[in-house]
């Protein structure tokens, strides 16, 4: 059988009729119908054609060139295998499958989750190259384009699987790294955190203090001002408002750098490290040269099967 376009294929049957006791010289044998007349009526005759399309039969007669020898009539009876269920059930299932791993670029590259993806998409190729091989009968010549077709896909699921692990140990390089800081930036931060505390408690009870002050002196001076306000007391007090003042202003400016050292802290925990951004570089353009090797490789299989 030539399987080399399996499903596609067409196969060829050969009949061969002759007189193996008589000679030409005793019986002659010749067709009753021609090539065309055979395909007419053939059809009719077949109750069922199952997983085969009868395509035509062509009638040849070898006749004896001399009385000792025999005469052959020989059919060829040419069908074409239903491909439809094989395009549904093993086709199509690899390229679902390979959509699937083009979808996993869309994963995080941080956790396990785009590694154990791959590796279960992986694992259903195999699945079907298992169900194919014992499909296909082994007494063909030349590798079918289906076998080319699942190993090459499988090939390419693999390349990529490797690129994940090869992504991944840089990052998780990255990731080491800075895990080696996280308690100098944690008591660094919870000093800053407390000193913002201290310093708005601080300007807290000076403002209501001063507060306090400038509504007792309020009042007193709504009544007597003449005689609980002399001169000297309002340039003192004037004075303590604007000590007040530069304290709480000299406290608001502690209370903005412990901010912005927090801020800048938090900035350089978020921002990724050197590794990490040359894995992603590497996966982007891994990302664009495996669409190009997949689209080339299908269209050269897809290729193969249409051309006769």
């Amino acid at each position: 059988m030539h399987i080399y376009k399996f499903p596609f294929d067409i196969q060829s049957c050969n009949l061969s009729f002759k007189s193996v006791v008589y000679t030409a010289q005793e019986i002659r044998l010749q067709p009753s119908d021609n090539s065309t007349e055979a395909t007419e009526w053939s059809p009719d005759l077949m109750r069922t054609q199952c997983e085969w399309l009868f395509i035509n039969m062509t009638v040849t007669a070898n006749n004896a060139s001399d009385l000792v020898g025999q005469d052959i009539i020989m059919y060829t009876i040419t069908m074409k295998r239903r491909s439809l269920l094989y395009v549904v059930n093993f086709l199509l299932s690899v390229l679902f499958f390979l959509s699937l791993d083009l979808a996993s670029f869309l994963i995080s590259d941080s956790g396990g989750e785009k590694l154990s993806f791959k590796v279960t998409v992986l694992l259903a190729v195999t699945v079907l190259q298992l169900i194919v091989n014992e499909i296909l009968p082994a007494s063909s010549n030349r590798i079918p384009l289906i076998a080319v077709y699942l190993i090459g896909i499988f090939a390419l699921m693999m390349l990529s699987l490797l690129e994940t692990i090869l992504v991944m140990y840089p990052m998780e390089k990255d990731s080491t790294s800075q895990e080696t800081e996280p308690k100098r930036d944690q008591s660094l931060t919870e000093d800053c955190t407390k000193q913002g505390k201290a310093s708005l408690r601080s300007c807290h009870r000076e403002l209501h203090k001063r507060t306090q002050s400038v509504c007792f002196y309020d009042v007193s001076a709504s009544e007597t001002p003449s005689e609980l306000l002399p001169e000297a007391k309002e340039a003192s007090t004037s004075k303590d408002h604007h000590h007040a003042l530069e304290r709480l202003s000299d406290e608001l400016r502690e209370i903005e750098k412990t901010l912005t050292r927090l801020l800048n802290i938090k900035r350089e925990k978020d921002k990724p490290g050197y590794w990490t951004i040359v894995a992603k570089r590497v996966n982007k353009v891994f990302f664009i040269f495996y669409i190009t090797v997949v689209t080339l490789f299908l269209s050269l299989i897809f290729l193969n099967w249409k051309t006769e």
